[in-house]
């Protein structure tokens, strides 16, 4: 029987995971459940960092971006002595049952412990919406909107001075973040990790452009793609217009999460709780036709190859406008 449960996010932080930890905490308190906070992710357990989670001390963090519990990445978790070590310092603590959030590396870790008899449940946190199993993460909407609200102001000061601006965004190896800011800023061109790209073709379309009268760009890059200084001197020197690579970086990961994260991470979270006091371990948990499922972590891949949002835009005749390969 689970009376004390363990908690901890890994991996990059996202907006929405203290939601997610109010949600797991109030929801084991109402099953008379302890919960114990893990800081730094996997490297806490090995440290012990334990701390008790009450509803004071989660009362007011929803709308806080990042993670009270803290986060880092512990790639040494994979070594066999360390999960040994890690699970019998959670049993030291009398943790029954540990819920992960994070990505898919984070997911590993969870995959690891359950193999070895001890168990877990993942709750997706990235922006990068990433992870299989789930139509959205928790933190990207958030993201989302970081992201269009710089591009339309990047987009000012393009028109403004004529100018080319390509603008790097993240998604490790995931395009949904550069694709839906796409769609949703009326950008001209979109480069993706799932759209084989050919920087020849790309000045090409827009020096097609040039002549018709356009006078500046916006062009979108998940990151991990290409150099996009080196693009952008190559555009500069093939085009003779000026050409800015700007770098959006971890801004994209950080502030109060939207109001569509917040729930999101609440009913994640409360659900968790549901599927552990069922004897459930071992999987992950998602959001499908907007109903929150679980599957298990092992059956998912390390990497999503498409995602529901880039499948679903492929099907528009206009992205091949778009996106050159």
């Amino acid at each position: 029987m689970i009376k004390k449960i363990g908690i901890l996010t890994s991996g990059g932080d996202s907006p929405g995971m203290n939601a997610a930890i109010k949600a797991v905490v109030q929801a084991a308190l109402k099953k008379n459940i302890n919960v114990i906070g893990i800081c730094n992710g996997y490297t806490g357990v090995i440290q012990k960092k334990f701390k008790l989670l009450n509803d004071n001390k989660v009362k007011n963090i929803m709308n806080y971006g990042g993670t009270i519990l803290g986060s880092s990445r512990f790639p040494e978790f994979k070594q066999k002595n360390i999960q040994k070590q890690a699970i019998k310092n959670l049993h030291q603590k009398n943790i029954n049952a540990l819920i992960v959030i994070g990505g898919n590396g984070s997911y590993k870790g969870a995959q690891y412990l359950t193999e070895m008899g001890f168990p877990c449940v993942g709750i997706p946190g990235t922006i990068d919406n990433d992870v299989l199993g789930t139509e959205y993460t928790i933190g990207f909407q958030t993201a989302l909107n970081t992201v269009v609200k710089s591009i339309d102001k990047l987009k000012d000061t393009s028109l403004s001075h004529q100018r080319i601006i390509i603008i790097e965004i993240m998604g490790r190896y995931c395009g949904d973040l550069a694709l839906s800011a796409f769609f949703a800023c009326n950008c001209d061109f979109v480069i993706l990790p799932t759209v084989l790209f050919k920087k020849k073709i790309l000045v090409q379309e827009i020096l097609k452009n040039l002549k018709k009268g356009q006078k500046n760009f916006i062009i979108l890059m998940t990151e991990h793609i290409y150099d996009i200084h080196t693009l952008s001197n190559y555009i500069q020197k093939k085009t003779n217009k000026e050409t800015r690579a700007i770098i959006l970086g971890h801004v994209q990961r950080g502030g109060s999460p939207v109001t569509y994260d917040r729930i999101l991470a609440t009913r994640m979270g409360y659900y968790s709780i549901n599927i552990l006091l069922k004897g459930i371990s071992g999987v992950c948990i998602g959001i499908k036709n907007n109903y929150i499922v679980h599957q298990k972590i092992k059956n998912l891949s390390i990497h999503k190859k498409m995602s529901f949002i880039q499948k679903w835009s492929l099907k528009s005749k206009n992205l091949y406008h778009y996106t050159y390969f």
